[in-house]
């Protein structure tokens, strides 16, 4: 089932709630203490001759770091505390885990560069409790000094909740942050655990149960597992024929991108569509045609730039009812005649379609056009289109990918996908769902055309356009991720495509 993912401020709300049924946050605290605990003895190796050091801060996060060091201490590791703050500084559940660290004689030092390099010098793992998931900003000062410390150390880190200097809410680092091997997280997962760098930071992320009610541990957003996907996948029944198997038109290409007309039509086949139309400008025809043997063709007046003109809606439109689903935008560049055409094929297409690229382009600044459709329809815009949607910068949708997205699905009445690491599927309704495959691999020109192609196929194959953007994306990345393991950095688009069959077959299967 898919993973919740719950923000800094719903994690506040589950422990206040939590607290409400009668589980008090000393409880929690001493749970979270014993899985750190645990993960840390894990990555020791044992306890007979093995040292430790908890880098506590003075929040619970700090405490939870305190409550290990104690179990640890009893379980026969050399032990030692830096503490970030001084003890007067601790409050609360975290003030009460002091108090029973030293009751039984723990030892602790004061902060100071050179007692935790000497510290995390001669430890075999290295606890970094020194921020937890409310952290915004930068680190600053010891803080700063002292995470560079702990990735400066020879032992393996653990971070308690998340890597100190990793945003919680977003992932971001914006200065330095610990790069921990394993982070034993609590309860549910964490934007910043899951979302790059963040999620790069966090090495092996292990969610532990800490006593939460169950019932209480819920999000909208979430992180996708396979099992989720396997009940949306189409499947061809004994009998069927090409135009049963679902029927793609692709609206793609120019005379400079003739590329990205034939990787969105290859990559609909290869997701098992059974028929695709190409719709391009009539000046590229013979172009593609040499390109992609297995598709029909619809060559479309053009402009003086060699581009898709606004004179085609009749000839598209007398096709569209004859297909299950449109993919258009990529490559058909930014003439303003192509741009008025999109917008006429998005405001009356009958059919659902998926759009990318130039067709999102063609929205810029009016994005509120979206919601005036009457198809079924799915965006997949990158940082970049997205905020020429919406009027943000790049740099403002990274701060908050999730809570843009589901405010453009809710205004646009569409699901969004907004590219990235990692990506996310909105929906009108707020639901939003982080898809866990993929990876630098696909930081080649030609892979959103990919991505485009088996999104459609799947809506053509009737998968609702929300579910068809979550397989697609789940798909697309394992489909990179397989050709990646043979070809490393020379992976380029068509090699994803050629490999998309064999991720749809592995979803299908299992993990071997």
């Amino acid at each position: 089932m898919a993973i919740p993912i719950l923000t800094p401020a719903e994690s506040a709300e589950l422990d206040r709630q939590s607290g409400a049924r009668g589980v008090t946050t000393e409880a929690l605290m001493e749970n979270a203490g014993r899985a750190v605990a645990r993960a840390a003895m894990s990555l020791a190796g044992g306890t007979y001759g093995r040292r430790t050091v908890v880098i506590s801060g003075r929040g619970n996060n700090g405490g939870d770091g305190l409550v290990a060091a104690r179990l640890l201490d009893r379980w026969g590791l050399g032990v030692s505390v830096v503490m970030m703050t001084g003890p007067e500084e601790l409050r609360g559940a975290a003030a009460e885990s002091f108090r029973r660290f030293t009751r039984v004689g723990g030892r602790w030092l004061r902060f100071a560069p050179h007692v935790l390099d000497r510290e995390a010098g001669r430890a075999d793992v290295v606890i970094d409790a020194i921020f937890g998931t409310g952290f915004r900003g930068k680190p600053e000062g010891d803080m700063a000094v002292a995470i560079e410390a702990i990735n400066r150390s020879a032992g393996a880190v653990l971070a308690v909740d998340i890597p100190s200097g990793v945003e919680g809410e977003t992932g971001l680092v914006k200065a330095t942050a610990v790069a921990a091997d394993v982070t034993v997280t609590f309860g549910a997962l964490k934007p910043g655990l899951v979302f790059h760098p963040g999620a790069w930071h966090a090495g092996e992320v292990d969610v532990a149960d800490i006593g939460f009610p169950p019932d209480l541990v819920r999000s909208e957003v979430s992180l996708v597992q396979r099992e989720d996907l396997l009940g949306l996948l189409p499947r061809r029944l004994p009998g069927t024929h090409k135009r049963s198997s679902g029927v793609v038109m692709v609206l793609a290409g120019s005379r400079a991108m003739t590329g990205a007309a034939a990787l969105t039509a290859s990559a609909a086949y290869r997701a098992g569509a059974g028929l695709v139309v190409l719709a391009v400008p009539e000046g590229i025809l013979a172009v593609v045609e040499s390109a992609i043997r297995e598709a029909t063709f619809l060559p479309l007046p053009e402009t003086e730039n060699g581009s898709v003109s606004e004179e085609a809606w009749p000839i598209l439109a007398g096709r569209l009812s004859q297909v299950d689903a449109l993919a258009a935008g990529p490559g058909l560049s930014t003439d303003p005649s192509t741009a008025e055409l999109v917008r006429t094929v998005v405001g009356r297409s009958p059919v659902p379609f998926v759009l990318d690229a130039d067709g999102l382009n063609a929205f810029a600044g009016r994005g509120g056009m979206l919601a005036e459709r009457s198809a079924e329809a799915v965006i997949t815009p990158h940082a970049g289109e997205f905020g020429r949607l919406t009027g943000l910068s790049s740099e403002e949708v990274l701060e908050d990918r999730v809570g843009h997205a589901r405010k453009a699905a809710a205004e646009f009445r569409l699901p969004v996908l907004l590219k990235g690491s990692r990506t996310v599927v909105a929906e009108p309704g707020g639901n939003a769902r982080v898809n866990p495959t993929g990876g630098s691999y696909l930081a080649t020109a030609g892979t959103g055309d990919v991505l485009t192609g088996a999104i459609a196929a799947f809506v053509a194959r009737g998968v609702g356009s929300a579910d068809a953007a979550v397989l697609g994306a789940y798909v697309h990345g394992a489909a990179g991720r397989l050709a990646a393991a043979g070809l490393g950095e020379g992976t380029i688009a068509s090699d994803v495509i050629a490999n998309l069959p064999r991720a749809i077959a592995q979803l299908e299967a299992g993990p071997p």
